[in-house]
């Protein structure tokens, strides 16, 4: 069984050869505007169009902690927008991280990354400004993707983690 690959570089920019997802949390408030989604959107507009559109039409559709849209960016390259923390700010509830909404993304992101027949590229999702604890989220991503045999790489992003 192969493991998580962590390396130094842009997630946005994954440099192996096939269909790749690239997966990040997002808040449920319809906020985009910083940390990993930046480097996002200087890449492509789609996601965060696709992002704030689904936030506007929530009554309608099912943006949520747990959901995820998948927007395709390039021939070979999408973007899953994943619902994982709640709110933007730590508070009298804790760090904005929901690890049970991760885990519920990274089940139906594995499911469209075997679709596809994709690999998975992201940073240490929901440790940057949701809070979370890598050694929390590392164990989600290993039995929902790594054990259903799907490639993930971990990217670190400069000097510290993004």
């Amino acid at each position: 069984m192969s493991e998580i690959i962590y390396i130094r570089g842009d997630a946005t920019a994954p440099s192996v050869k096939g269909v790749k997802v690239i997966a990040h949390v997002c808040n449920d408030i319809g906020g985009w505007g910083k940390g990993f989604v930046l480097a996002i959107s200087r890449r492509w507009p789609e996601p965060e169009a696709s992002y704030r559109a689904w936030h506007r039409e929530r009554a309608a559709n099912d943006f949520g902690l747990g959901a995820v849209r998948f927007v395709q960016v390039e021939k070979y390259v999408w973007v899953a927008n994943m619902i994982g923390q709640r709110g933007t700010r730590t508070g009298s509830k804790g760090v904005p991280v929901r690890y049970e909404a991760i885990d519920t993304a990274l089940t139906r992101l594995a499911d469209k990354a075997l679709e596809l027949g994709a690999s998975v590229h992201m940073p240490r999702i929901g440790c940057g400004l949701a809070g979370g604890k890598w050694s929390r989220v590392e164990p989600l991503i290993v039995q929902r993707l790594v054990r259903r045999g799907i490639g993930v790489t971990v990217y670190d992003h400069g000097e510290g983690q993004s």
